[in-house]
């Protein structure tokens, strides 16, 4: 049977990646590999990873809402699952800092329709997402070893599935399972060091959503609760300004980078938290 497309309001969406509940810090999690994609030569795993987003959606207007979240993703050793904290690039044989992934804020504006495919008692959300943008450390001579390339450009697939009666139930704010794929290719990361040398990175994950904070993977609580506790909830409102990218805050703890720092960089709880 061929799923049927259809589109949906936005507040079926907001019920799908956070809640309707604006005083509500929505979780999910991810996890998977990333491997190697080099022209003329075999993949390697290079790392797995263990990600959270936690996410809230405040409504502005009638079917509108500010989309506000955190993100944080940890590379771990593909044999021990263990965080790590250096990387021996197996191109060059140094020996580099890693910079894990914690984007505060990553935001949206969610309002009108989208579209979905719906099969039964499960509907689908399908995102194929090229972001192509200026480089930002390009301009920087200090980034040449890390990112020189004019432009950052990737390709992310998104399919976020929940079940169709829980978008249909009035009674329910959120979601109440989700099942996330996530494929990436994307650019070498800069605190990788690999320059100009050719070839990308490849993820594969699946996730889930999960009912609090204390159903996280008991790995990523740890890291929340004794070094980025701001992650324990999302921003209370929509930030102006820009999203956190890995390279922004590539650029922005560059010093701390070189210093050979841990990270991510501690991140205390917002006042009144």
């Amino acid at each position: 049977m061929v799923a049927e497309i259809q589109e949906i309001d936005a507040k079926q969406w907001v019920k799908t990646r956070s809640s309707l509940d604006a005083n509500e810090s929505s979780f999910i999690v991810w996890s998977g590999k990333i491997y190697s994609f080099v022209p003329g030569e075999k993949r390697q795993i290079l790392f797995k990873i263990l990600g959270m987003s936690v996410s809230r959606c405040i409504p502005t207007s009638a079917e509108s809402w500010d989309f506000t979240s955190r993100e944080l993703t940890y590379y771990l050793h593909p044999q021990t699952d263990e965080i790590l904290h250096k990387w021996e690039n197996p191109w060059t044989g140094e020996t580099v800092p890693v910079m894990h992934v914690a984007n505060n804020p990553v935001q949206g504006k969610f309002k009108g329709k989208f579209p979905v495919q719906v099969d039964g008692d499960k509907t689908t959300f399908a995102f194929d997402l090229f972001p192509s943008y200026p480089n930002p450390l390009a301009a920087d001579p200090q980034f040449n070893d890390y990112c020189p390339s004019a432009n950052y450009q990737a390709a992310e697939l998104f399919k976020i599935s929940v079940p169709s009666a829980d978008l249909a139930n009035p009674n329910l704010n959120s979601a109440t399972e989700l099942w996330l794929s996530w494929d990436r290719m994307g650019q070498w990361l800069p605190w990788m060091r690999m320059g100009d040398r050719s070839g990308y990175l490849i993820y594969s994950a699946t996730g889930s959503k999960v009912k609090d904070f204390p159903a996280l993977p008991e790995l990523l609580k740890t890291e929340i609760n004794t070094r980025v506790p701001l992650y324990r909830q999302a921003p209370k409102a929509y930030i102006e300004g820009e999203d956190m990218t890995s390279w922004l805050y590539f650029q922005k703890h560059f010093d701390a980078y070189l210093a050979g720092e841990q990270f991510p960089i501690p991140a205390a709880a917002e006042a009144g938290e």
